[in-house]
């Protein structure tokens, strides 16, 4: 392995921070309002949003991300193995996003094609290009401190990316499109495929593999695999990402339908127009006027600016506990405060933004430390075998990744459908504009059950799960100082 210093600087912490950024405008896009866009701007039934989400979804994750982490491992270049992925699919990547979020005027079978295709594409650029970044974490340093230290970079640039969208997209889609949000989509997202170019040319510009194994430890795909089926923690990091990210697309996915069809107008209102008043008089006005698109940034803001509070708080707690055992305790918190929604009437405003803050401030602990466990993964498994394999074990993490943003946000849109959601196409069939469609209670207690009892209950299992991973503070130190002296 190369033994050369394992510390990085500022600017490559940043550096790397901003490929997650970039990788971000379009992952919190997916999860935020793929859903949406397909239901209440592109016109899908949901029934068939729902079914595009979940089988593209499946290919992508057994498919494509098995395929690209063997490709990554193996590939060999002057800029190291994994940079390479994130130079030359940066432009690809963001064209074909705003290809995805497009609403060509096609007849019915013609959108629902064009939404397969896209989506697919989309989600094969995203692999080709967010798995190499993200294994790029695993050989920048071998250092665990330095490793953690750059997790909370990186989700910081996370939080910012999410901030934008779930805080301002709406209120700028809406005003982008002078009211018109297939046209308002179009145009944001060819502003987020530019800026998102150029900031993965940046993480490929400052940042370095240093971890680099030898030529005798090379391996075959095959020994890759059957060590990833005997290595525990790995089979454990695999369900529990799954389990994370279906919570995530789940409640991600269900606040803009929550905002518009549960939550009290007149209350929200009352609630946000103080706050509204007091940031335009300190010059912020990005929300726009309608009070729902309003409150339902303002609601998100509230929950990832205490995320980013976690965020800061996270590697400090790690290297004293140990990331299992600080991952599993704040996740604990951080589930009950997506549960109490269930109790909570249209009219409870204050608590409903008073939960998120509390579910966003205890949760973003745990953001940075999912990637960095992964990351111990990859060590453990070099420590256990003497061979380093370190993209296929996060494509098996992406896997994890991508089966649980599939499963979540079908389940959105599928029961949404379940329970009697009048999408688009169904008001158009009614000759009635959707935003005039009052939606029947059933839909409305799904879309309560959506953001609370639903999407409480992965988090829960995934607590369980961790008390059986065996990677804890102790064992931690152990593999880094043992690898530190096989390096030598």
């Amino acid at each position: 392995m190369n033994t050369e210093s394992q510390k990085l600087s500022v600017l490559e912490k940043v550096g790397y921070s901003l490929g997650d950024l970039a990788a971000n405008l379009v992952f919190q896009t997916l999860i935020t309002y793929l859903a949406f866009f397909y239901t209440d701007i592109y016109g899908l039934d949901a029934g068939h949003a729902s079914a595009i989400m979940f089988v593209v979804g499946l290919v992508a994750a057994f498919g494509f991300n098995p395929i690209i982490g063997a490709l990554a491992d193996r590939t060999t270049s002057r800029w190291g193995k994994f940079r390479p992925w994130i130079l030359f699919t940066s432009v690809p990547l963001g064209v074909i996003a705003l290809l995805a979020f497009s609403t060509p005027d096609f007849e019915y079978k013609g959108k629902v094609i064009y939404a397969v295709i896209t989506y697919t594409l989309l989600l094969l650029l995203y692999a080709a290009n967010n798995l190499p970044y993200s294994a790029l974490s695993g050989v920048i340093t071998g250092d665990m401190k330095e490793r953690n230290s750059m997790s909370a970079y990186r989700f910081v640039a996370v939080m910012f990316a999410q901030f934008f969208v779930q805080v301002f997209m709406l209120s700028i889609i809406e005003s982008a499109g002078g009211g018109d949000k297939a046209v308002g989509i179009e145009k944001v997202m060819t502003w987020l495929a530019v800026i998102g170019t150029i900031m993965l040319i940046i993480t490929f510009l400052t940042t370095r593999e240093r971890v680099i194994p030898k030529p005798e430890q090379k391996s075959t795909l095959k020994e890759d695999l059957s060590d990833l089926t005997k290595n525990k923690p790995w089979v454990i990091m695999l369900v529990l990402t799954t389990l994370v990210f279906v919570t995530l697309a789940m409640k991600g996915g269900s606040y803009v339908y929550y905002f518009k069809n549960y939550v009290d107008a007149g209350e929200l209102t009352q609630f946000i127009s103080p706050i509204l008043d007091a940031l335009t008089n300190v010059g912020i006005n990005f929300f726009g006027e309608d009070p729902v698109s309003a409150g339902f940034g303002l609601f998100n803001a509230g929950g990832i600016i205490f995320m980013i509070v976690g965020i800061g708080l996270s590697k400090k707690l790690a290297d004293k506990y140990g990331k299992r055992d600080v991952f599993r305790f704040f996740l604990f918190i951080s589930t009950l405060f997506i549960l109490i929604f269930y109790f909570f009437s249209p009219e409870s405003v204050e608590l409903m933004f008073l939960s998120q803050i509390l579910h966003g401030f205890f949760y973003g602990i745990t953001i940075p430390i999912l990637w960095a466990m992964i990351a111990d993964v990859a060590d453990y498994s070099e420590w256990k075998t003497n061979r380093r394999a370190t993209a296929i074990i996060f494509s098996a993490m992406m896997v994890g990744l991508k089966l649980g943003l599939t499963i979540g946000g079908s389940l959105v849109a599928w029961i949404l459908e379940a329970y009697g959601y009048i999408t688009k196409e169904a008001a158009q069939a009614k000759g009635v504009a959707l935003d005039l469609i009052t939606q029947p209670e059933s839909a409305i207690d799904g879309t309560k059950l959506l953001v609370s009892i639903y999407p409480s209950i992965p988090f829960f299992i995934g607590c369980l799960l961790l008390f059986f991973y065996e990677i804890n503070k102790k064992m931690e130190t152990q593999i880094e100082t043992e690898l530190k002296a096989r390096r030598f």
